[in-house]
């Protein structure tokens, strides 16, 4: 595997990340803000980038803005929410065509670096406000995509899951925040928790493509400066830890059940058994080959859907299918019995030969993308951790079964959630 060289330079109040390679046609800035999940600040949260990509002082209008980018060869501007263990991530990322391969010279890296800072330095303000009809109108778009969970039973299955599993920790708090506070939120207020989060938040700029580190340096250190500052650290929080397995049914007028079940695995991104908790996920059900598509779906036809995913930062594991209403019992007996069989070393050495190769594949194709290849490297700014590409890849393939089967036996059932049909068999 091509070695991908992460240059990590300190900057005023945030920290440089340089990835100099000739893989992409473009160059990408990725600019990351982490901090704590808080109740009280996860809306405005959810709210400010949408409000900062929106328009500018430069670009007031939407409109103004997104030509400015048709002008820059049709350069994309977009945000992203996410929740990493208990963090709460924005991410800006703009892309940018490569003048080299243009044959106009315009300096478009500079270009870019300008575009970034007046997005992220520069918001379309008055006073000590933002944009009063930004706002009104970022505010109802921010509305309908909460909503949007609802209407989306697998995606409001999942959310209602983690709601019942992590009552009392913060990850229970939804990425887009919470419907009723929307309208609390005012230009003022949301202008005072921008100063805030950019004076606080961990900051983090990647710049990736065929770049020269000393020239990123140099622009970045001209057009980004910010307070110093010790970004808020969670220490792990305390996990509930339940005497007995939750159940929880909820009716509505479904036709198929969504069922999610969720595990503590008890291991987080960084652990030294991080790796064979990837295979062990893997085998059970991460892929087209595991333990829970051949045996809920394809061997008892009972599932219309089932895959199970981790939470690599906050040590959780989810398992989701749709099934009809009346295998509940059937459905749930059989994907406790398959992690059963993961803790006894039931699977063989060609499932682990085979899972091995399809999760070093995932990782190579997500690298073939600049922004697959900072959510990535980002893990490790999350955890605190430095573990290299070469290393992950490494240690996955050298993982034994025995290491598989150990971490088997730390996974701990604790919530199974259905949402069933009002005609549901009680």
């Amino acid at each position: 595997m091509d070695s991908t060289t992460e240059k990590i330079i300190p900057m005023q109040g945030y920290k440089l990340h340089v990835i100099e390679t000739d893989k992409y046609k473009t160059n990408t800035f990725v600019w990351k803000m982490k901090a704590p999940l808080t109740k009280e600040d996860v809306t405005k949260r959810a709210l400010l980038p949408q409000v900062l990509q929106s328009s500018t002082s430069k670009y007031p209008t939407t409109t103004a803005l997104r030509s400015y980018l048709d002008e820059l060869y049709g350069a994309t501007l977009f945000i992203d929410l996410a929740k990493k263990g208990e963090y709460h991530i924005i991410s800006f990322t703009l892309e940018i065509a490569n003048e080299k391969f243009l044959s106009d010279t315009t300096p478009l890296l500079k270009r870019g670096f300008e575009l970034l800072s007046e997005v992220l330095t520069k918001p379309n303000v008055l006073g000590n406000a933002f944009d009063q009809d930004t706002v009104n109108k970022e505010k109802r778009t921010l509305k309908q995509r909460i909503q949007s969970v609802y209407d989306d039973k697998m995606r409001y299955s999942n959310v209602r899951l983690l709601q019942e599993m992590c009552k009392d920790e913060p990850y229970a708090l939804q990425v887009n925040g919470e419907a009723e506070d929307v309208e609390a939120i005012t230009a003022e207020t949301l202008f005072d928790y921008y100063n805030k989060a950019f004076s606080e938040d961990e900051l983090d700029l990647y710049v990736i493509g065929d770049v020269k580190g000393d020239e990123v340096k140099s622009l970045a250190d001209d057009l980004l400066k910010f307070e110093e500052r010790t970004p808020k650290k969670i220490v792990n929080s305390e996990q509930q830890i339940k005497d007995k397995v939750q159940e929880i049914k909820e009716e509505q007028d479904v036709k198929q059940g969504k069922l999610n079940i969720g595990y503590r695995t008890n291991i987080i991104y960084g652990d030294s058994d991080y790796f064979a908790l990837q295979l062990f996920n893997g085998i059970f059900g991460g892929f087209s080959h595991s333990k829970l598509f051949i045996n809920v779906r394809e061997k008892a036809s009972l599932a219309y859907y089932v895959s199970s995913r981790l939470e690599s930062h906050k040590g959780l594991m989810m398992v989701m299918s749709g099934i009809d209403l009346k295998n509940y019992d059937q459905a749930v007996g059989i994907i406790r019995d398959q992690l059963e069989a993961m803790k006894k070393g039931d699977f063989t050495d060609q499932e682990l030969v085979q899972t091995k190769a399809v999760i070093r594949n995932q990782i190579l194709e997500t690298i073939d993308t600049s922004r697959g290849l900072t959510e990535i490297l980002y893990h490790n700014v999350v955890a605190g951790k430095e573990i290299k590409l070469e290393q992950w890849i490494t240690d996955m393939e050298k993982t034994t079964k025995e290491e598989i089967i150990a971490v088997a036996n730390k996974i701990k059932l604790d919530t199974i959630y259905f949402l069933t049909g009002t005609e549901a068999v009680k």
